[in-house]
C-alpha cells in the first residue's frame, strides 16, 4: 500500500504541473465578447508598438512559441485566430521573447544556444543507452556497458537541467514584459488581470513540465537498467 501511495505522489509531481498547464489554458479559452482583436493581431500589433523591426507572426502545429533564429512568433490556431483570455496571454507572452531578442537579452541567447544542442544530446544519449546492453554482451566485459550507461544517462540529466535553466526566461516573459503590457495598455480588463496571471505563469511553466517529463524518463531507464 505505501508503495501505491510513493508511485501516486511521484506521478503527481511528474505530471501535476503538465495537467495543471492544460487545465488553466483551456479554462481560459473561451472568446471573451469585446475582446478586440485575435491573439495573432495583438501579437502584431504589439511587436509594432514597440518598434520590433523584422519579426513576423504565423500559425503553427507545434505549439505556441518564438523562433529566434527565423524571427518569429508562432502561434497555435487557437490562439492565433481566437479573441480569448488564453489566446491574448500567450500571444504577449511570445511577444515577450520577442522582445528580450529585440534587446539582446543574455538569457535568451543561451537558452537558444542550449536547447537545439540539448535536444540533439538527448536523443544521441536515448540510442547510447539502447546500445550499452548490446554492447555488453558482445564485449562480455562490464566497462563499456557502464560506460555507456553513464554517458547515455548524463545526456539526459543535461537536457533536464537546460529546461530548469530556461525558467527564468520564462517567467521574466510572462511576467517582466506581457503583464505589464496586457495590465498598464489596459489590452484586459482589470477584472481579468487575475486569470491572465494564471495563464502567463502556465505559459513559464511549460518548460518545468518538459523538465519534470525528462526526470520520469530518466528514472525509467535507471529502472529498465538495474533490472539487467
Amino acid at each position: 500500500m505505501l508503495w501505491l501511495f510513493l508511485i501516486a505522489v511521484v506521478l503527481l509531481a511528474v505530471f501535476g504541473p503538465a495537467i495543471w498547464v492544460r487545465w488553466v489554458m483551456r479554462a481560459h479559452s473561451e472568446q471573451v465578447d469585446g475582446m478586440p482583436g485575435t491573439g495573432g493581431e495583438l501579437a502584431e500589433h504589439l511587436l509594432e508598438r514597440f518598434e520590433v523591426a523584422g519579426v513576423g507572426v504565423e500559425q503553427t502545429e507545434v505549439g505556441d512559441h518564438y523562433d529566434p533564429a527565423a524571427r518569429m512568433v508562432r502561434l497555435t490556431p487557437d490562439n492565433y485566430s481566437g479573441k480569448s483570455l488564453t489566446a491574448v496571454a500567450v500571444a504577449a507572452h511570445e511577444v515577450g521573447h520577442a522582445l528580450q531578442h529585440h534587446n539582446g537579452d543574455a538569457n535568451l541567447a543561451r537558452r537558444t544556444a542550449l536547447v537545439p544542442l540539448a535536444d540533439k544530446v538527448a536523443r544521441l544519449s536515448t540510442g547510447i543507452i539502447w546500445a550499452a546492453p548490446v554492447v555488453g554482451l558482445l564485449t562480455r566485459h562490464p566497462v563499456p556497458f557502464s560506460t555507456l550507461v553513464m554517458v547515455g544517462i548524463g545526456g539526459l540529466v543535461a537536457r533536464m537541467l537546460v529546461h530548469l535553466v530556461t525558467l527564468p526566461t520564462e517567467w521574466d516573459a510572462s511576467f517582466g514584459k506581457a503583464l505589464p503590457v496586457l495590465a498598464e495598455g489596459n489590452y484586459v480588463a482589470p477584472a481579468e488581470i487575475g486569470a491572465v496571471r494564471k495563464i502567463l505563469r502556465a505559459a513559464a511553466l511549460t518548460y518545468v513540465a518538459a523538465a519534470l517529463a525528462d526526470v520520469l524518463n530518466l528514472a525509467r531507464w535507471i529502472a529498465l537498467l538495474l533490472r539487467r
